[in-house]
């Protein structure tokens, strides 16, 4: 018997993921990416999974950083997204960094060499049609109008919005090394780094409050239509911090903590602009946190203050685009599926997650839900101990009762993108042990801190394992 597709519709991160693990699940899939025949605002190809920000998947830390851990998680669950991050990581220090163009390329790549993926360049205008049966909704923040129109129809809600803004990108070969050195912060190494991984640029207090000056008269991108959309506080444009005190960038993007100039050791910087590299050749540099509204020839002009990049060119100035997400703790059932609609599921950034690898994830929880429905059995919730149980759970409302909370519950009403963190994950058990075999003398502050998130971690690892090894077994049980 032939088994009948689902339907995906989105080829991000989130649509990319969900169609591996429906086809790595056997089941066919239709993927339909409308890049190719209509553009959007931020992205510059037709690629599958093509990072529209930033490279960085952020910490690779799986001990003591949450988003380390949901990393680990994917990974064990056979994760594409994280395959080819790993296979084309550039160094980053403690983070996992790609080099975006060779990334897209893999992503697209393997997709595309798949007997059970059909990948389809059109643009759908409406909520996928009653007899697909099984599809998914993966357009990300930025959905088409229609679409987006469509799915407002559909639920009676209004989809929220935010801004979300793009870091500049600097030509390696014109920094100036004279002013400027490698160094990742504390010298720690990351996936395929080395400890100096990233390019500093120091700034003396007077050229400090200069360039904060600069930043807040600069000329910004104005955008009217857009009034009442607020930004996103883990992607503010640097003006934006600016704002919000002279001193807030050096706690920020800026902080001069951790990082020595070989160039005048005997002297701490103000602040500190990092780089990151952004490609395998490491010819291109983005600038960290640098997300602006600046105008282009502003940009130039008060990025060029930093001591450093007095002559950078640029291969890409920063700018600002609009995301939507929809309130999915009342929209969305527990597996991702639309209240009142069966079978059709929303994945990504749409649903209000932050984030490359939460949106991947949560792309990752969609495609294995629907290939079991497919498949005729029910695929059991991750823990909410786990990483995806904790994401999930912040999306979808599930850890929140309206009868038993009616309080808490209300707080949907402003429900807000949320990057994967210790926040959302149940307390550890009463009696959990911390304190380290042999550890002598004081055990507070600190060390208590990461010892309970080693803990979380170690306890999330070992129920996500459980988890996804029952999958096969559920299924198996189920045919009996």
């Amino acid at each position: 018997m032939t088994t009948k597709p689902i339907h995906i519709v989105g080829g991000g991160l989130a649509g990319s993921e969900a169609a591996w693990q429906v086809a790595q699940a056997g089941v066919p899939v239709i993927l339909h990416e409308m890049r190719g025949v209509r553009g959007t605002d931020a992205h510059k190809t037709d690629k599958l999974a093509e990072l529209v920000c930033s490279n960085s998947f952020r910490s690779d830390d799986a001990e003591t950083n949450a988003v380390g851990l949901l990393h680990t998680e994917m990974r064990l669950a056979g994760s594409l997204v994280m395959a080819c991050g790993d296979a084309h990581q550039v160094p980053a220090g403690g983070a996992l960094a790609v080099d975006r163009e060779g990334f897209a390329d893999a992503v697209t790549a393997q997709l595309a060499a798949h007997s059970l993926i059909e990948i389809r360049r059109e643009e759908i205008t409406g909520l996928p049609p009653a007899d697909w049966d099984q599809a998914i909704v993966a357009t990300g923040p930025l959905t088409a109008p229609s679409l987006a129109e469509a799915i407002r129809t559909a639920t009676g809600e209004e989809s929220l919005a935010f801004f979300d803004a793009i870091a500049p990108i600097v030509h390696f070969e014109t920094i100036d090394f004279e002013k400027a050195w490698f160094q990742s912060r504390y010298d720690k190494p990351g996936p395929g780094g080395t400890g100096k991984d990233y390019i500093n640029c120091p700034l003396d207090r007077e050229t400090y409050f200069a360039f904060v000056e600069a930043l807040l008269a600069g000329e910004k991108t104005g955008f009217r239509e857009w009034e009442g959309t607020p930004y996103f506080d883990g992607c503010l444009p640097i003006e934006v911090m600016a704002e919000r005190g002279v001193e807030t960038l050096r706690h920020g993007p800026m902080k001069p903590v951790g990082l020595t100039n070989p160039h005048n050791p005997t002297v701490k910087p103000y602040g500190i602009v990092q780089l990151r590299q952004d490609n395998a050749l490491g010819t291109l540099y983005n600038m960290v946190g640098f997300q602006t509204k600046l105008k282009h020839a502003e940009q130039v002009r008060v990025f060029r203050m930093i001591p450093g990049l007095e002559n950078a060119e640029f291969a890409r100035l920063g700018g600002l685009h609009r995301n939507t997400y929809i309130n999915s703790p009342q929209l969305l059932d527990s597996t991702l599926q639309l209240k009142g609609r069966p079978g059709l599921r929303f994945a990504g950034q749409i649903t209000g997650c932050e984030g490359y690898v939460e949106s991947a994830a949560i792309g990752l929880l969609a495609g294995r839900f629907a290939a079991a429905a497919r498949l005729g059995f029910t695929l059991a919730l991750p823990p909410a101990t786990t990483a995806f149980g904790a994401l999930l759970g912040h999306i979808t409302g599930g850890h929140l009762s309206a009868e038993a909370e009616p309080e808490a519950n209300a707080g949907n009403r402003s429900y807000q993108p949320m990057n994967i963190n210790f926040g959302l994950f149940p307390p550890l058990e009463e009696g959990t042990r911390l304190r380290p075999e042999g550890f002598e003398g004081r055990f507070r502050g600190k060390d208590k801190t990461l010892a309970k998130k080693k803990a979380m971690t170690a306890r999330a690892l070992a129920d996500a394992k459980v988890w996804l090894g029952t999958e096969e077994a559920v299924r198996a049980e189920e045919a009996q």
